[in-house]
């Protein structure tokens, strides 16, 4: 068996065996993390780094600009030791895990983005509740305007950005944080949620949006429910006249997870 490509420098590859198999670990910043099932030490420190980290994601979301987020600004606040952890787990090789991952073309240095503010779903029963504040590039979000201005024309009704860009630092955190939900196996986990460098949210050439309805709906837990909404019908009629492409649909043989909310843009000539 060869071993998976290198990460980069400072990075290297261990193979161990597990119950007879060849299994592939990657080794960063002197950090070896088990790509299929991180250690109880391991589990320990992510959990601990989540918790540390918990004060600065509330008040960066509280202020509109957890999107924005920095890997400096991320590293600040954790022990070396938590700090290692995230390295090893950024350091991931996409290829190693299988399915779809693979490197998206970084963002330009004089990307401009559009702010998206004071977004509300209002559920059938209950509150309104405010979305987290949103940023697009400013093409984009162009596009998604018009879109969205002819399908409440056609339905009387619109889709809100529940998530639109993404620092690649943020996309670190949301990857941690959703790795105790899939058995703490970055395996599965990018089965979800992308590595940081990888997700169409953090790529403005391919620039992903996740849609909410505006009850609240966005199929996280439950696919089938956005995909039976009237929305998700017009769109998929729809939406390549204004750019937009459904990434990962029904019995995607790369085995990422059925996720009909998730859309990313590629600007047409015959846009309107």
């Amino acid at each position: 068996m060869s071993r998976p490509a290198g990460s980069g420098c400072g990075v290297r590859w261990r193979c161990v065996c597990v119950a007879g198999f060849a299994c592939w670990s990657i080794v960063a910043a002197g950090w070896s993390v088990e790509l299929d099932a991180l250690s109880v030490d391991e589990r320990l420190v992510l959990e601990g780094a989540l918790r540390t980290l918990q004060p600065l994601i509330e008040q960066r979301k509280a202020d509109g600009t957890v999107n924005l987020l920095s890997f400096d600004e991320l590293f600040a606040p954790v022990a070396d030791e938590q700090q290692a952890l995230l390295d090893a787990i950024r350091a991931v090789e996409p290829s190693s895990l299988g399915g779809s991952s693979r490197r998206q073309p970084s963002p330009p240095a004089d990307l401009r983005l559009e702010r998206i503010s004071g977004q509300m779903v209002r559920p059938p029963a209950g509150e309104p509740k405010p979305l987290d504040d949103q940023y697009l590039p400013a093409d984009v979000h162009a596009a998604y305007q018009s879109m969205m201005a002819a399908m409440r024309r056609d339905l009387g009704t619109s889709l809100l950005v529940e998530s639109g860009y993404r620092s690649p630092a943020y996309q670190l955190y949301l990857f941690c944080f959703y790795l105790p939900k899939h058995g703490y196996s970055i395996r599965e986990t990018n089965r979800f949620v992308a590595l940081p460098g990888c997700s169409e949210h953090g790529a403005p050439s391919r620039q992903a949006i996740d849609f909410i309805n505006e009850q609240g709906i966005n199929g996280e837990d439950h696919p089938e429910e956005f995909e039976a909404l009237p929305e998700y019908d017009w769109l998929q009629r729809h939406a390549r006249d204004y750019g937009f492409v459904l990434s990962y649909p029904r019995d995607d043989p790369s085995g990422t997870s059925f996720e009909p909310w998730h859309w990313h843009y590629e600007p047409t000539n015959q846009q309107p």
